[in-house]
């Protein structure tokens, strides 16, 4: 690990993925962790007893505290958003607020700061729309249809890559972009899908596919983004650029996710199914070919294994 010595300030860092990236982190730098902790893994840690770890409970909506306390910093890793589905449905007006000023307001004050070195902005494959079979970087991105609540979030994280690359190319700031596709492992708070199942599994309860379970994913195990993470950190070339992280080689459909799920697990539940009623993805898999050749990056946690990793964690979290 390169990174030593470094304030890195990460918003929405008691996030799932922020969580993952501050292990990896916390020993060797000062960390800020900027949150209004909607959305707790880092509690149920240790890590906030690390003496090298500040919390600071903020919202990137108020550009004055943020600014205050984004100050000194070399490295931001801005993860802070309005995320998952059943969420953005709800909330269509607060996730483009969120999304969309908040990550102006993240990137106007970096561009205050003098020694920064790196500010990495989050988006999502969720750019891609309904059908992203092997998508590149360079794969046209889609907005979705006008009055669909589902596409303000992609929407508003497709603005925000927009809003990076521009203080990118007019600045100077050193920014560069993620794609996350599918993340899953221990700790995972929100809403993703093996998070629900493996719940729902080791508590015998029903798992519930939306659809006719057709839909199909590739899953990455957090390590694996972390891992992401930290190369496009760390290298100088990935400046200015965007990187699609994922594991095309763990590509299944949601109703195979849910049986695997239900056999490793040893569970008794039943798979049911319930109408969608909202736009869906028919496919996402990513092309991870300019991460491999710019970044070093390759996937190494197989699916199932995630899987099994998953409901350990659960198990001894949940008491079950």
């Amino acid at each position: 690990m390169s990174i030593k010595g470094k304030q890195i300030f990460l918003t929405g860092g008691a996030g799932f993925i922020g969580t993952k990236v501050i292990e990896k982190l916390v020993d060797d730098n000062k960390i800020i962790v900027y949150d209004n902790l909607s959305r707790d893994s880092l509690g149920k840690t240790d890590l906030l007893h690390h003496k090298n770890i500040e919390l600071i409970k903020g919202d990137i909506l108020n550009l004055n505290h943020l600014s205050e306390s984004i100050k000194d910093s070399n490295i931001i890793i801005h993860l802070a958003a309005i995320a998952g589905v059943d969420t953005v449905l709800r909330s269509p007006v607060k996730t483009m607020t969120v999304n969309v000023i908040g990550t102006y307001n993240v990137l106007e004050s970096a561009s205050k700061l003098i020694n920064m070195d790196r500010l990495m902005e989050f988006s999502t494959s969720e750019v891609f729309g309904t059908y992203a079979f092997k998508v590149d970087e360079k794969s046209s991105t889609s907005q979705g249809s006008v009055g669909e609540a589902r596409w303000t979030y992609s929407v508003s994280k497709l603005t925000g890559e927009h809003f990076a690359h521009a203080y990118f190319k007019e600045k100077g700031m050193p920014t560069v972009g993620v794609r996350p596709f599918n993340i899953y492992g221990p700790g995972q708070v929100g809403e993703g899908a093996i998070h629900h199942f493996v719940k729902k599994a080791i508590l015998e309860e029903d798992l519930v596919v939306h659809g006719d379970g057709s839909q199909i994913r590739a899953w990455c195990y957090v390590d694996d983004i972390v891992d992401g993470i930290l190369l496009a950190l760390e290298n100088p070339d990935a400046v200015g650029q965007s990187f699609n992280i994922g594991n095309p080689t763990s590509t299944v459909t949601v109703f195979d996710l849910a049986e695997r799920i239900v056999r490793l697990s040893k569970s008794r539940s039943k798979i049911i199914f319930k109408p969608i009623t909202y736009t869906d993805i028919e496919i996402r898999i990513p092309n991870i070919d300019k991460a491999k050749l710019i970044l070093g990056y390759e996937p190494k946690v197989h699916l199932d294994e995630g899987i099994l990793k998953t409901i350990e964690w659960y198990r001894n979290n949940l008491g079950v």
